[in-house]
């Protein structure tokens, strides 16, 4: 196992999106970058080359987070290659497959993205947390962050996506939870919750938004930008919030802000 000096960032559903805007960002700070994804290699080489030509050293590890056996392989190719983690951003999520009804939708679509954009999450974080909680007593200097991106979503409410809806709660919940649980080892747990991003998961209704931007939607009329919630990631990374464990940053140019 190599040991590494320089921070090590591990994003999931970091191939592209807000999870590649959050690792172009982090790599921007100085920091070494792991990103998962479900893609083959050879879908996400490009994205690699990218960030390794912004400095980072740079791992791709092919990962389903809902699934136990390779959330544990995932973080021995981490421990193998770097020795270390410094930052865990849980970012990757899945949209359900076709927009339906509450009172039409399956069980097996809420099955579903309770899996993946709740369950993984949490029990990766167990897992990276316990590592964290480790590497803190080796190294009382060690500093450790852990982000879950939600969404607005978690209380603006979406009736022909339900399941969706409920997952980012679960996702805002859980990083409370985690937030107070690794107070005592100076591991700092944050949420950030977006609002609209230009990804490609909006990319269907993109017509539709930038009609409702222009319509006054949000205070500040344009799509969020990947590199919206980046930059939030790397402040929270940097300690630049040291005394704001468990806090919900929004990241929604205004939309949650109720006027008159």
């Amino acid at each position: 196992m190599s040991q590494h000096t320089k921070s090590i960032a591990l994003v999931t559903g970091g191939r592209r999106g807000i999870g590649f805007g959050i690792a172009k960002c982090l790599a921007a700070d100085g920091h070494d970058i792991v990103i998962c994804d479900i893609a083959d290699p050879a879908e996400v080489k490009d994205a690699v080359a990218e960030l390794e030509g912004m400095g980072a050293a740079t791992l791709y590890v092919r990962c389903d987070i809902s699934k136990a056996e390779d959330r544990a392989a995932m973080l021995a190719a981490v421990k193998d290659r770097f020795g270390r983690l410094d930052h865990l951003v849980n970012n990757a999520g899945v949209a359900p497959l076709s927009r339906d009804d509450i009172l039409l939708a399956s069980e097996e679509s809420f099955e579903r993205l309770m899996r993946i954009n709740v369950q993984g999450p949490y029990f990766l974080t167990q897992a990276v947390a316990n590592w964290m909680i480790d590497q803190k007593k080796a190294d009382p200097a060690f500093r450790g962050t852990i982000t879950f991106v939600s969404s607005m979503s978690a209380t603006v409410v979406s009736v022909n996506r339900g399941e969706y809806c409920i997952s980012k709660a679960g996702v805002a919940m859980a990083a409370k939870l985690w937030a107070v649980r690794m107070a005592e080892y100076d591991v700092l747990v944050y949420e950030i919750r977006p609002g609209i991003i230009e990804t490609p998961m909006t990319a269907g209704v993109k017509e539709k938004y930038d009609r409702l931007f222009a319509q006054g939607i949000a205070p500040q009329k344009r799509w969020g930008q990947p590199e919206d919630i980046g930059k939030v990631v790397v402040a929270l990374a940097r300690g630049d919030l040291p005394y704001s464990t468990g806090q919900t940053i929004m990241v929604d140019g205004g939309f949650t802000v109720q006027t008159l």
